[in-house]
């Protein structure tokens, strides 16, 4: 009697072990569907899941390092707070050279990622001889164009922001001269030459550009050197294309007196970095995987400008971090906004450089 009374005590215990196991998935499962629901109305979906139940999974990998350079920094910042606000599951992948980069896509593509974004130009060898390698994969890449059917590229029309730089640096110089300082001589950077030079030459036309290059995107001292040299020839306003080179653009400032401008990000200081043309490769990483984890994911290629708020210009179409400097004042400021209504209308065609 004792032992039967013995056995069915064991059994009711591990009924209740099994119900509070099952209990605990259940409340981890509404948990998690009560976090999704108190997310910002952007990242409201909750993710799809896998055919094993498990959420999708979501690799950037990018071509070097992401150290000081805000175009990467902002897109790995992106990728994480979709991954936070959607439930996916989201890892970067930093490369150092052209070996790695195949590396750490292949490995991804091999594995279980779902989705696998990467960017520049720096990937498209890369990405060209892998991705055919697994058409059920999906791929996205971002400030290139690469033409497969299972790749999505993301361009952004850069110029249209550097000609309202150049614009606002032709209302600021009182020497007719200015520069840039800018990171390689390759066509993609001529998006950023070229629009600067129409927006400056619209505001005058007898401006003079001084253009220097650096030789690669992490050269501050080379960056520098050229900013003193191009200051040494008459330029007033000197604006930074050089990635984190701009840190040596900027220092040649400060000591020069010149004003200045930075990429990507507002980096704008109050004092003589006065302007930043902006670049949202984090909102764009971001939206590639909103639209992946809600069913809105295509292929092709998705372009970003002013109209789409890609691309934008501190103080003029977003609020910078500092007011208006006196160096442009509202007025050039209110004259800045109106170029790019007119932009944005389509009234006023900024020429792509790299299209016939």
């Amino acid at each position: 009697m004792k032992k039967t009374l013995s056995l069915v005590l064991m059994f009711v215990l591990i009924a209740g072990v099994l119900a509070a196991c099952g209990s605990n998935k259940n409340n981890s499962n509404n948990a998690g569907s009560s976090a999704s629901s108190s997310a910002p109305a952007s990242g409201s979906a909750s993710a799809p899941a896998a055919s094993n139940g498990k959420p999708k999974k979501i690799a950037l990998i990018t071509p070097e390092p992401i150290g000081v350079n805000a175009f990467f920094v902002l897109m790995d910042e992106g990728l994480h707070k979709a991954g936070k606000d959607f439930g996916v599951e989201v890892k970067t992948l930093e490369s150092t050279d052209p070996a790695s980069i195949e590396q750490n896509i292949r490995t991804a593509a091999a594995g279980d990622y779902d989705l696998i974004i990467t960017a520049t130009y720096q990937v498209e060898d890369a990405l060209k001889k892998i991705a055919p390698e697994y058409p059920d994969k999906a791929f996205a890449v971002i400030d290139t164009v690469v033409d497969l059917p299972n790749v999505r590229s993301i361009a952004f029309r850069e110029y249209e922001a550097s000609y309202l730089l150049g614009a606002a640096a032709a209302l600021v110089s009182k020497s007719g001269t200015v520069g840039n300082v800018v990171a390689m001589d390759i066509p993609l950077l001529s998006k950023y030459t070229s629009g600067f030079e129409q927006g400056a030459k619209s505001i005058n036309p007898n401006i003079k550009i001084l253009v220097g290059y650096v030789g690669g995107y992490t050269d501050p001292a080379k960056a520098k050197e050229l900013a003193l040299q191009q200051n040494g020839q008459g330029a007033d306003f000197i604006a930074g294309m050089s990635a984190a080179g701009d840190l040596g653009v900027f220092e040649a400032a400060g000591e020069k007196g010149f004003y200045t401008s930075g990429q990507d990000t507002d980096n704008t200081d109050g004092k003589q970095v006065i302007l930043a043309q902006l670049k949202g490769t984090d909102a764009v990483a971001y939206e590639t995987v909103k639209d992946f984890v809600e069913g809105n994911f295509s292929y092709g290629v998705r372009d970003y400008g002013l109209k789409e708020g890609g691309v934008g210009l501190t103080n003029v179409t977003k609020e910078g971090k500092f007011p208006v400097s006196d160096a442009i004042g509202q007025e050039n400021i209110d004259k800045l906004k109106k170029i790019s209504d007119d932009i944005i209308a389509g009234t006023t065609v900024v020429k792509n450089p790299l299209q016939p």
